[in-house]
């Protein structure tokens, strides 16, 4: 062949390549948002002391429950604290001094490295719902979840633009036995995303598999000297720390797993009814299980949680999106960096039964307050319904499109030559537009977020194309997700030996039903 058939054939393989792409299902995903815009908070310098020598008070005097765990209790009298029975109470500064090991930030690997993320500072990650037992859309309505719905909702998390994070349990997939569905879901985040995933904590044993499969994924030395899993540790509130989640927290700190420690309050019911009160429970709650995951590995990657929200005291449901939680995350925010430790709070919360305006308006509340109040990871960021309830397929992507709202806000104000447009303005002067300026044209595809789901079509268009509202149109970006998702590679023997283990262990119990 000649030389200018050679050229030929490469300019055609070009253009081929081209056209291929321009055809292709983009699989972009945002990198964790830094911020670059400042903190907003709530209590003065004088509020802050009051709250810390408080809960610091309430460490010492009154104490916290470690249940059923004898050697939670060794480990807190080894280090001086005054045990008495399940009773532990610990001298003020003590349980400071212990969290001071704890990283400000660590990095999460993915299996995939350009998805790693950085957890602490000035970022955010973002994760998914955590925990529904029910999932609920626009056909089928509200069922029990089952393991093909825990399956989708992973493979929309790793389409969704502005998701850094597949999270854990984004359902609990009823139709798995209790005690073996827990591999099926890291089998699933493991194979159907590259993206971060968190482990399971719903028994120790089963944070035992966790690393271990991670082990087969990662590498055995890899897992030891990085963290590759992030998982929710919830506080039994008020200030009780049961034997499994402490168990599993055991497990993931001795292996170098990072641990998001976090109450779980109810205000009312579970704390004061008061900001300041439930804020001093917080902090007296996270600086013990903060400690105590110190306590069994100096420096273990650990987040600050802080889940509150208020009560409906006619009803007695757990309400979202309310003033209440807003200055209780605001103000547990600033008394997690005062530790310097990463801080875990909000999400897409709301307690609609559908994802219509009382879910929007509380979800909208409830994520823009987590951005502000300097959330470093932010589990249950799209996809909740009914008080966590439910993980809803429409409300999923409304709520992972508007993340990227978050993205554009945490960017902050360019103030350089381009962002000053001082030519624009010249060049358009007194009464003309600048929608054809060099200014406009240079800028105008990446000058505005832009939603990928909301309808901005004059009303003729809309009309024409069958009045969708915004819950049909997220039932049409859900089909077109899940059609257009393609597997990330894995090796194949990584995924034959997770299958092999996964058999194995399956084979060596008998099923749980409950």
């Amino acid at each position: 062949m000649s030389e200018t058939g050679t050229r030929r054939r490469a300019r055609g393989g070009g253009g081929a390549a081209r056209r291929a792409a321009r055809s292709a299902v983009s699989f972009e995903t945002a990198k964790y948002i830094e911020r670059n815009i400042p903190n907003f908070e709530v209590l003065t310098e004088e509020a802050l002391e009051i709250i810390e020598a408080n809960a610091e008070t309430i460490l010492e005097e009154v104490g916290v429950n470690f249940v059923n765990n004898p050697a939670a209790l060794d480990r807190w009298r080894d280090a001086g604290a005054d045990v008495q029975g399940e009773r532990v109470r610990i001298p003020k500064g003590l349980a400071r001094k212990l969290c001071a090991t704890a990283p400000s930030q660590f990095t999460q690997h993915a299996r995939n490295p350009e998805r790693n993320v950085v957890i602490g500072g000035n970022n955010l990650v973002l994760a998914p719902v955590y925990g529904p037992p029910f999932v609920h859309d626009a056909k089928g309505g509200r069922r029990y979840a089952k393991m093909e719905d825990f399956q989708n909702f992973v493979k929309l998390g790793y389409m969704s633009k502005w998701l850094h994070h597949s999270g854990g349990t984004v359902c609990e997939p009823t139709d798995v036995a209790v005690n073996k569905r827990h591999l099926d879901m890291l089998h699933a985040h493991m194979t159907l995303s590259d993206k971060p995933f968190m482990g399971s904590v719903t028994e120790p044993s089963r944070a035992q598999d966790s690393v271990e499969m991670c082990e087969i994924l990662f590498g055995k030395d890899f897992v030891q000297e990085n963290t590759v899993m992030t998982s929710l540790i919830n506080i039994n509130s008020p200030m009780t720390f049961d034997d499994v989640m402490m168990g599993a927290l055991e497990v993931y700190a001795q292996n170098n797993q990072a641990c998001i420690i976090s109450p779980f309050i109810v205000g009312g019911a579970m704390a004061p009814v008061s900001v300041a009160g439930t804020l001093t429970q917080v902090l007296a709650e996270g600086l013990a299980g903060i400690a105590y995951s110190q306590l069994i590995r100096p420096g273990a990657p650990v987040i600050m949680g802080a889940f509150v929200t208020s009560i409906d005291m006619n009803s007695g449901a757990p309400t979202f999106g309310t003033p209440e939680a807003s200055q209780i995350t605001y103000g547990a925010g600033q008394l997690a960096r005062r530790l310097g430790l990463p801080y875990r709070s909000a999400g897409s919360f709301c307690g609609s039964k559908l994802p219509d305006a009382q879910a929007a308006y509380e979800t909208a509340n409830s994520l823009n307050m987590g951005l502000l109040a300097g959330v470093n990871f932010m589990l249950h960021a799209c996809g909740w319904l009914e008080g966590g309830l439910a993980a809803s397929y429409e409300k999923f992507v409304m709520d992972a499109d508007q993340l990227g709202a978050l993205h554009k806000m945490a960017q902050g104000v360019a103030i350089d030559d381009n962002a000053q447009a001082m030519d624009a303005i010249r060049e358009v002067g007194p009464g003309g537009h600048f929608l054809g300026c060099a200014h406009t044209q240079a800028n105008f595809k990446t000058a505005f977020w832009r939603s990928d789901l909301l309808d901005y079509k004059p009303f003729e268009t809309w009309a024409e194309e069958g009045s969708r509202d915004t819950m049909a149109l997220a039932s049409a970006r859900v089909e077109k997700l899940l059609a257009d998702y393609q597997q990330p590679a894995i090796d194949p023997a990584v995924n034959e030996a997770l299958n092999s283990y996964i058999a194995n262990k399956k084979a060596s119990m008998p099923d749980v039903i409950g």
